[in-house]
């Protein structure tokens, strides 16, 4: 998992979901009487709006975290967590309509509690900016912005204290997703050589780290329209080789692919 993929749309869903939980333990009705209930004495109204509105965030929030989309019976994560959460906020809307519901002999003059209206503030706020994240360009902006790397050296030049470079080979040190290479690198033993990545034909291009703004797919360099990793925003990703406007990126787990939108990107 990684957390730097995370946009300031899923900050949203994250502080949503607190505020539904908390919710669910406030008076669900507004009334003089006594012993006035909370939604966890409402299977059906915790289940289908709180519990719900909660596993929806925490799907989305998984599924933006991993590196590659996940799905169960053919359904991805993130698309089940949206409707969740779109499923809370119309039983919150209808809930606090009616408020009384099972609970007749509470008598008449009820009205919504603090439980049901933060409810409905919250699984509103929830599904807008599960809806609303991949369509709003501030609310893809990574929401733990990515360190500053250092330019890596020239072809040809040995760097000081080792280059662990990512895909590197076995044994060659690896850099952990969203911390700069020279954080992640370790002495290697006196008089072995250190890994050096293969340089691209013509010597005109120099290779350098970089980040994507929004998540980004990077397709096989065999040309085949699937793509075989996804580029997350806050990762910082080593560009080997130009084709036109397209680059030759490779990721930290040494898988090299075609970046074809380089809109936006970052330079290190």
């Amino acid at each position: 998992m990684n957390i730097r993929s995370l946009t300031r749309g899923d900050g949203v869903v994250i502080g949503a979901a607190v505020l539904l939980f908390i919710a669910s333990f406030l008076d669900t009705y507004d009334s003089s009487g006594s012993n006035i209930p909370n939604a966890w004495d409402n299977l059906g109204l915790v289940m289908s709006t709180y519990v719900g509105g909660i596993i929806g965030a925490a799907l989305i929030v998984l599924a933006r975290s991993l590196p590659q989309p996940r799905k169960v019976v053919g359904l991805d994560l993130g698309q089940v967590g949206v409707s969740l959460t779109v499923f809370a906020a119309w039983t919150a809307f209808w809930t606090i309509i009616d408020p009384v519901g099972p609970f007749d002999e509470l008598g008449s003059g009820v009205d919504a509690g603090s439980g049901l209206i933060f409810g409905l503030i919250a699984t509103l706020v929830l599904a807008g900016a599960a809806i609303a994240t991949p369509l709003v360009p501030a609310l893809q902006v990574a929401l733990i912005p990515a360190p500053k790397p250092v330019a890596p050296a020239p072809y040809g030049a040995q760097p000081p204290g080792g280059y662990g470079y990512p895909g590197a080979g076995a044994g060659a040190p690896q850099p952990t997703y969203g911390t700069p290479p020279q954080q992640a690198q370790t002495a290697q033993p006196f008089g072995q050589p250190q890994p050096q990545p293969t340089p691209p034909p013509g010597g005109e291009f120099s290779p350098f780290w970089f980040a994507v703004p929004v998540a980004r797919p990077l397709f096989g360099e065999d040309g085949s329209p699937s793509p075989i990793a996804e580029l997350a925003p806050g990762t910082w990703y080593l560009a080997v080789e130009q084709r036109g406007a397209a680059l030759i990126a490779q990721t930290q787990d040494g898988r090299r692919g075609v970046l074809q939108d380089t809109s936006g990107i970052q330079r290190g």
